[in-house]
C-alpha cells in the first residue's frame, strides 16, 4: 500500500553490563521482525547514564549480537553524541508551552507526595511549579507539561487495546538538573529521527509507552505501533536469574553454544508456529509474526537448550563443525589439530556431545601422540591379565591389515575369551579412557600405524 513506511525496528541497550536472554530475546524479535518485512533494523545504545555505562559492556553487546548473526542496517547509534539535538527538543518543548522549569527541592518533592499518601492520592509531583512561568536556575529540572484530564489509549500489538488516565501520569522530567535528558526523552527522540515504526520490547515497559505516547504527540510526531513481549521466566516460574543459567549471552559461546541453537531457544521463548520446535534462520525470518507471540510469560529450560544443541551439532556440516571446535581444542592444548583425523572423527562423536566442549573432550584421544591415561581406566583395564590380550592384539596388527570385526573375533577365539573382554582394554590402551565409540571405530579413525604404536605404549607400560 503506497504510504506505508517501510518496516524499522530498534534494539536499543544500555551498556551498563553485558546482553542477557531477555535483552537477546528483545533484539531477535526485532530483527526477525524487520527481516519478514523486508525493513531495516537499527542497534543503537542508550549510554546517557555515563557512570555506569562502560566500553567492554559495548564490545560484549556487539560481540554476542555478531556471533547470534543479527546484523544490523543502521548503526551504533550513541546517545552520548545526540545530547544538542535531545537539548533543542527540550527548547522546542518549552517555546511551545509542552514542557516548563521547576524549582522544586528534593525536600519539596518529598513533601508533596507525603501529603498526597496522607490524602490517600498516588504519591507523584503535585505540578506547583506549572504555571509559575519560571526560568532556569541553579537546581531547576525541565518537566512535560502532560495533559490532566482524558486518557491516552494505544493498541498493543501483543497485549491488545490499553488505556491510562491521563490524571494517573505526573509531569515527568524531561531534563535533570546537571543538565542531562532523561531516558523518556532521548529515547523518543532517537525515534522520532530513525523514523522507528514497530518499538517491540518487554513488558516491563508498558507503563512507559502512554507517558512516551504523550511526548511524541508533544513533538510533533506520530508515534510507532507498540509490542510488548511477556518476560521471561526459569524453570521453577521464577524470575530469570543467574541459578537458571541466566548468564551473558557471549558465555554461552564460550560454554560451547552453537549460535542457531541459541537463536531457536530465544525465538520459542514466547513465540510459536503449531508444534514446531527445530527452526532454521531463514524458517525464522519466513514464518515470524506478532499475531503468534504469546501473552502469558514464557519459560527458559537450560536442558532444553542442551537438548536443541545436541541437534545442532548432529546436523551442522562436519567441515564446519571442526572449524567450530578450534577454541575449544586449543583450551586442551591443541593448537594445531590433524583435520583428516578429526574429520573422521567428528561423525562417530556427535551424538555423544551436548556442547562443543563436550565435542571437543570427546575428540581429544585421537588427536594427541599419545592419550592422557584416566587413571580409573589404567587401573581396571591396563593390568598383568590384559597384557596378553594387547600383545595378541598387536601382533595381530602387525601381522597384515585384518579386517577389523571378524578378525578381532578369530583373535578372541584363539585366546578363549569372548570378544567383549577384548574391548575394555583396547579402548584404554587407545583412548586413555573407559568410554569410547566402538572400538572398531576407533582404530579406524586412528589408522594402522598409530593403532600399534598406542598398544606397544600401553604394554611397555606394564613392563
Amino acid at each position: 500500500m503506497s504510504g506505508t513506511p517501510r518496516v524499522k525496528t530498534r534494539f536499543p541497550p544500555s551498556p551498563t553490563g553485558a546482553l542477557h536472554l531477555g535483552g537477546a530475546r528483545t533484539a531477535l524479535f526485532n530483527w526477525l521482525f524487520a527481516r519478514h518485512h523486508g525493513g531495516s533494523f537499527v542497534f543503537r545504545l542508550e549510554d546517557t547514564d555515563r557512570a555506569r555505562s562502560k566500553d567492554e559492556y559495548v564490545t560484549s553487546i556487539i560481540d554476542a549480537m555478531a556471533w547470534l548473526g543479527m546484523n544490523y542496517d543502521e548503526g551504533p547509534f550513541y546517545q552520548s553524541k545526540r545530547n544538542e539535538r535531545y537539548l533543542a527538543a527540550i527548547e522546542h518543548m518549552l517555546g511551545n508551552a509542552k514542557a516548563y522549569w521547576c524549582h522544586c527541592s528534593p525536600e519539596d518533592l518529598e513533601a508533596q507526595r507525603a501529603a498526597a499518601s496522607a490524602a490517600g492520592k498516588k504519591p507523584m509531583y503535585s505540578g506547583k511549579c506549572r504555571e509559575l512561568g519560571l526560568g532556569q536556575a541553579k537546581g531547576a529540572v525541565v518537566r512535560f507539561r502532560g495533559p490532566l484530564d482524558g486518557a491516552t489509549v494505544f493498541d498493543d500489538l501483543v497485549k491488545g487495546p490499553i488505556s491510562v488516565a491521563n490524571n494517573e501520569l505526573d509531569d515527568l522530567i524531561l531534563l535533570r538538573s546537571d543538565g542531562s535528558p532523561t531516558y523518556h526523552l532521548a529515547v523518543v527522540v532517537d525515534d522520532i529521527d530513525m523514523g522507528i515504526t514497530h518499538v517491540i520490547r518487554g513488558d516491563d515497559h508498558v507503563s512507559n509507552t502512554p507517558r512516551q505516547i504523550l511526548l511524541f504527540k508533544a513533538l510533533d510526531a506520530t508515534p510507532p505501533l507498540f509490542a510488548h513481549v511477556p518476560m521471561i521466566l526459569g524453570a521453577d516460574k521464577g524470575k530469570l536469574s543467574k541459578r537458571h543459567g541466566a548468564t551473558a549471552v557471549i558465555d554461552y559461546e564460550t560454554e560451547g553454544f552453537l549460535p542457531a541453537a541459541m537463536l531457536n531457544m530465544l525465538a520459542r521463548l514466547g513465540w510459536s508456529h503449531g508444534d514446531q520446535e527445530i527452526f532454521s534462520v531463514q524458517e525464522l525470518i519466513d514464518l515470524f509474526s506478532l499475531e503468534h507471540v504469546g501473552k502469558s510469560p514464557s519459560v527458559f529450560d537450560q536442558d532444553k537448550l542442551l537438548n536443541l544443541n545436541h541437534h545442532y551439532i548432529q546436523h551442522t556440516d562436519i567441515a564446519k563443525l571442526a572449524d567450530m571446535l578450534t577454541p575449544f581444542l586449543r583450551n586442551l592444548g591443541i593448537e594445531q589439530p590433524d583435520r583428516t583425523t578429526l574429520l573422521a572423527a567428528l561423525p562417530h562423536l556427535t551424538q555423544r556431545a551436548r556442547t562443543l566442549v563436550e565435542l571437543a573432550h570427546w575428540a581429544e584421544p585421537y588427536l594427541l601422540d599419545e592419550p592422557k591415561m584416566e587413571a580409573e581406566a589404567k587401573a581396571k583395564f591396563l593390568t598383568a591379565e590384559s597384557k596378553p590380550l594387547l600383545q595378541a592384539a598387536l601382533d595381530l596388527m602387525e601381522s597384515q591389515p585384518p579386517q577389523l570385526e571378524p578378525a578381532m573375533k578369530e583373535l578372541a577365539k584363539a585366546l578363549g575369551v569372548k570378544p567383549g573382554a577384548l574391548f575394555p582394554p583396547l579402548r584404554a590402551a587407545l583412548t586413555g579412557r573407559q568410554a569410547s565409540p566402538g572400538v572398531y571405530e576407533v582404530m579406524a579413525i586412528l589408522g594402522s600405524q598409530r593403532v600399534k604404536k598406542r598398544l606397544k605404549q600401553a604394554i611397555d607400560s606394564l613392563r
